[in-house]
Parts: C-alpha cells; structure tokens; sequence
C-alpha cells in the first residue's frame, strides 16, 4: 500500500511562497509510475483539487484559482512531487493534501491513496 507525506506547509504572507512535498513513506513505491493530485480542504468549505500531474507523459493541469502561481512538478530522484505555490492569497489558506493513483491520467476525480495533509495559512 503506498503511504505518502506531505510537508512544506507553514504560515506565510500575503504575496509569499511555499513549496510543499509528497513523498513515498515506504520503499518500493515509484510515484512516477503514479497519477499524483494535490487537494485542499479549507475550514467550512469542500474538498477541492488544486493541480494534478499524470504518470503517462506528466501533463498537469491547475484549478483557474490556481492557474499562474502554482507549479507540479515531479523529481524522480528523491520520487518526490511538489507543489510550489507563489503569489499566496488568504484563500489559499487550507490543509493540503496530495493523493496516489495508478492510472496513467490525472483528474480531480477520486484518487486511492492519501496523505494525512499539511496545513498552510496566508495572513498577515
């Protein structure tokens, strides 16, 4: 079973950056050969994807409130995937959360493996 962990999060300013990580908790696992989705849960609000990087060719794609300042990215070398996250607003702020599935295109449909979330908050 693939374990991921997410890190990175932490409080930031308005117009700041972060880069958060996911990351394969066991060996074995080679999250290239995974569809990796990045979500966000804000307090009160639903689940929403925020970008996703397919296994097949990594294509990504972004939510429109996303678009132009988050970048997926993938280094097989760590197998690890990030999510460097620029020009942060406040409603930004939520836990994050990256997720895992062998499928060689991604969506911001239901994923089988998840992380336990890293929290990041935009304020002043």
């Amino acid at each position: 079973q693939v374990q991921l962990v997410e890190s990175g999060g932490g409080l930031v300013q308005p117009g700041g950056s972060l880069r958060l990580s996911c990351a394969a908790s066991a060996s074995g696992f080679t999250l290239d050969d995974y569809a990796i989705g990045w979500f966000r849960r804000a307090p009160g609000k639903a689940r929403e994807g925020v970008s996703c990087i397919s296994s097949r060719d990594d294509s990504s794609y972004y939510a429109d409130s996303v678009k132009g300042r988050f970048t997926i990215s993938r280094d097989n070398a760590k197998n690890t995937v990030y999510l460097q996250m620029n020009n942060l607003k406040p409603e930004d702020t939520a836990v994050y959360y990256c997720a895992a599935d062998r499928v060689d295109w991604c969506t911001f449909s239901e994923y089988n493996y998840w992380g336990q979330g890293t929290q990041v908050t935009v304020s002043s």
